[in-house]
Parts: structure tokens; sequence; C-alpha cells
């Protein structure tokens, strides 16, 4: 697939706002039919009489002779200011812009433009002067910081327009000591429509897949004597959540304006994660040879509790930023001291504890493969048919768990670099390129993985001699056949399973 996302370049052009000549429209569009007039610089308004608050900077998107298209999913914007350095406008200390921005749309160049958002936005700057503030630097640029500008989560029209003041009240001291404004420049981030193809054909494959072994292993489970026990229902759970994720309702985004569809892939990546690490904790806690009382939700409280509440702190974390995105766009979390603070707070708690749980889960793992090993000692003492089938099923069952540790580091991995990546344009100095090769081989793993295990561990639905079931080490007609079997038992989810639970009793 093609890079998941593309960076535009914008240069704003100041068009000088004339409506008290009588203009009929309030849209300011920098080319085109109809365009504004122009100012080439702030000079030129000076010596034109024309004052700060007459001046709009209009930006078109996309650029001429391109279309937008709703397979682009989402539009993220980053402000970059260009401020010179003047003696008697310096920048003063912790600045504040005040910005009156208004967003339009239209689907022809000869339509009216239709008005989408508008807010008034503060932003700090962040600028430093790397010369001496003497008159010879005068003229030189201020090196600032990146600042967010505007998400939407969709593109469902052709043609864009932002038009920006900066209103100038010298009474109220909005817009003073913020330096001498020579550009505003944007740059529009919006997904590769290539990439988008690639993700739904992906959703739409996948789909059909994890649903049809679903209620293949549901039916298993459902022709057992017994009641399902808990590491049955909780893999069953993991197979919702992961057709919770696939369900490519993205096909809908394509027809229709749904500009909520960014918060919703969050919520259900959310969901996803919450179950798939308590699905961890859990799957390696059946499978301990220890005296504590398994097979039941409550035993895992300490350590799923912690997994809840983190993933419902990250879901107050999401509505705050794109909650919010859905009324007013141009807002955004990073633009407050507070909210810089608890946006990264959030990510560095959020990647320390991945990092922990992901130890623990090692020790955990660690901890099985010694009472497995420990169990293989008996083995010699069994007949030959029964050692190899044991053999089989103890060398399948550390296969599984080594390749959840390589699936739980993947994961941690990929949850800590997509939230850098979204978070570098807002912080400006971190660059990370994640290329697609990441994102479809992490999705495409959970899918194989979920899979794996429903195929794995549904109960076995061939029924063998009595001696087996009940655990006898003798030798019977039902052995040599169970050898080509999967990990499962008649009698339990799995055999490595049902030998920790013997031991345990013992």
């Amino acid at each position: 697939a093609p890079s998941p996302t593309t960076a535009v370049p914008y240069t704003s052009v100041k068009c000088i706002d004339i409506r008290k000549n009588h203009h009929k429209t309030k849209w300011l569009v920098p080319w085109g039919p109809n365009h504004c007039e122009k100012l080439k610089d702030f000079d030129e308004a000076v010596s034109r009489q024309i004052e700060a608050n007459d001046i709009v900077f209009a930006v078109h998107i996309p650029l001429p002779k391109k279309e937008m298209s709703p397979w682009f999913q989402f539009m993220l914007f980053i402000m970059q200011l260009d401020i010179a350095f003047k003696m008697d406008n310096d920048l003063k200390e912790n600045a504040e812009i005040t910005l009156d921005v208004s967003l339009a749309y239209r689907d022809d160049m000869f339509d009216d433009w239709e008005e989408i958002a508008h807010a008034i936005e503060i932003r700090k700057l962040k600028c430093t002067f790397g010369s001496p503030k003497t008159l010879e630097s005068e003229g030189r640029h201020y090196d600032c910081d990146f600042l967010p500008f505007m998400e939407i989560g969709s593109v469902a029209h052709k043609y864009y327009l932002i038009n920006i003041r900066l209103p100038v009240n010298e009474r109220k001291g909005i817009n003073v000591g913020i330096g001498e404004i020579k550009d505003i420049r944007l740059v529009g981030i919006h997904q590769n429509g290539g990439f988008t193809k690639v993700w739904f054909a992906m959703k739409t494959f996948l789909t059909p897949s994890i649903l049809i072994i679903m209620v293949w292993y549901w039916r298993r489970i459902t022709l057992m004597t017994r009641a399902p026990v808990l590491l049955e229902k909780v893999i069953f759970a993991l197979g919702i959540s992961m057709t919770f994720i696939n369900i490519p309702v993205e096909w809908f985004s394509i027809g229709f304006d749904w500009t909520w569809m960014l918060l919703f892939g969050d919520i259900r990546q959310g969901i996803f994660y919450a179950m798939l690490l308590s699905f961890w904790i859990i799957f390696c806690g059946e499978h301990m040879m220890d005296q504590n009382e398994r097979n039941r939700l409550s035993g895992y409280w300490k350590q799923v509790g912690p997994i809840a509440v983190g993933s419902f702190c990250l879901f107050i974390f999401d509505m705050c930023e794109r909650g919010v995105q859905l009324k007013n766009p141009f807002f955004s979390i990073w633009t407050t001291e507070v909210g810089t603070e608890l946006a990264m707070a959030f990510i560095i708690v959020a990647g320390i504890c991945l990092c922990l749980y992901f130890l623990f889960l090692c020790f955990m793992v660690f901890q099985v493969f010694r009472n497995i090993s420990g169990k293989q000692s008996s083995l010699p003492a069994m007949s030959k048919a029964r050692r190899l089938h044991y053999e089989g099923l103890i060398f399948r069952f550390k296969f599984l768990m080594l390749i959840t540790l390589a699936c739980a580091a993947m994961t941690v991995i990929f949850f800590i670099v997509s939230q850098v990546t979204e978070g570098h344009w807002k912080w400006g100095d971190i660059t990370i390129q994640v290329n697609s090769a990441f994102f479809t081989g992490i999705y495409g793993m959970w899918n194989l993985y979920v899979f794996a295990l429903m195929f794995l561990y549904a109960p076995s639905h061939k029924n063998y001699g009595e001696d087996q079931s009940n655990g006898d080490l003798g030798v019977n007609s039902g052995e040599e056949l169970q050898l080509t079997t999967t990990i499962t038992h008649v009698d339990g989810p799995t055999e490595v399973y049902k030998l920790a639970r013997k031991e345990a009793q013992e």
C-alpha cells in the first residue's frame, strides 16, 4: 500500500476585506473566479493606509486544478507563522495570538461557499531568535513552533476555504506584542486514497473470515455437555471485539459526511486493546499450576481492573479532543499549558504502564513455561503414543505462548508509536515516519492471532475412550487419533489446561 498520509504545504494569500464598499460576499477567495484584491506585503498595506483589521489571510484547499476526495478520510492542519523581528514591534514573552477563523466548502467552482465552522481561537506563540536583538537583525525571522490549527473527521466536499483574521484591539491587548507577522503558512495532512482502498479491502475480506470461525467455535462449545469455562468465554469475547473493529463501516464515509468516524474508530480500537490486554492476563493465569481458585473472572480483578481504568481515562482524554472537535474543528487540547501537560502526561503514563504490563506478561509466561517443563519430567514413564501426544501438545502450547509474547510486544510498540506520531505535529520536534506496512501488518497479525486462538481452543467433538478422558495413563485406540487433532479435549478446553488443573488439585 502507499504511505498512509500525505502532507501538503499551503501559503495564505493576504486579501483586502472591502465589505465596507458593499462587497457582496463575506468569503474571500485567493484565486479563481471572483478572487479577492490581494496585498503583496504589509508595507503596501501601510502605504495604502489599510488597517490590520481589514486584512484576511485566505487559503483554498486543495491547490489549483485539484479536488479533495472522500477517500482522504480526514484533514489535519498545522499552522506556522513567519514573524520578523522589528525593534519597535518586538515579540513579547508568552505572547498569545488571537485568530478569527472561518471554514467553508463548495462542490463546484461557481457555487456559493457554505460555512462549516467559525471560531475565535487563542494560540500561544513559542518562538526563539538566534541573533542579538539589534538594528542589524531587523527583518530576520523568529524560529517558531508549529501550532495545531484544525482537524476534520471527513472530507465530503471537493473544495474548502479557510479565512483567517488577526483582529487588533490595543485597548483590550488583543494581538498586541506578537511581532511583525509576514505570512501564515499551513500544512494540510490527509490519508492517501490508495492506502484507504487497501485498508477497506483488508477489512472487507477479514470480517467474514473471523465471523465464520466465531460461529464455528461457539457451536463447538454449545455441543459440549458442560458449561463453557472462563478461557473459552474470554476467547469468544476477543473474537467479538475483533469483529467490531473489522466491520467496514468506513465504506459509508465515502457517501456520507460522517465527521464522527475518527472518534468512532478510536473507541473501537480502545475496546479491542482493553479486551486483548485482559485476555493475555487471563490466558496465562488459567495455565498457571498454582493453588489459586481459577476459572472465575473475579479472580483477576487486580490485573483487569487497572486495564479498565486506563482504558476509561484514555476514552475521556479522546472525548476532550476529538469529541469537542465535532462542534469546533479548530479546538485543540494542546493549545493551553494545562491541556498540553495533561496530554503529554496521558501519553507518557500510558506508555510506561504498557511497558510494565509487558514485563509482567513476560514473567507470567516464564512461570507457565517453568511449570510445563516440570510436567515434562513425567513423560518418559508414559507409553510411546501417549508421550508423543503430550510432547506435541506441549510444543504447540509453548509455540502459542511465544507467539502471544511477540504479538504483545508488537502491539505495545504500535500503540506508543501511533500516539507519538499523532502528537508530533502538535508538540513540534519529534518526527516518526510510520509506513503502511506497519499499520496493515499489525492489523493482519491481530486477525491471524484471534483466528488461530479460536481454531486451537475449540473443544474437540470427537469422543475418545473412557480411559483417556479420565486422565488415565493407559493406552487406547483414542490416543493414535488424538495425535492429529488440535490442542483440545472432550472434557476441557485444552489438555495442557487439564494437566495444570490436575497438578494444582494434587
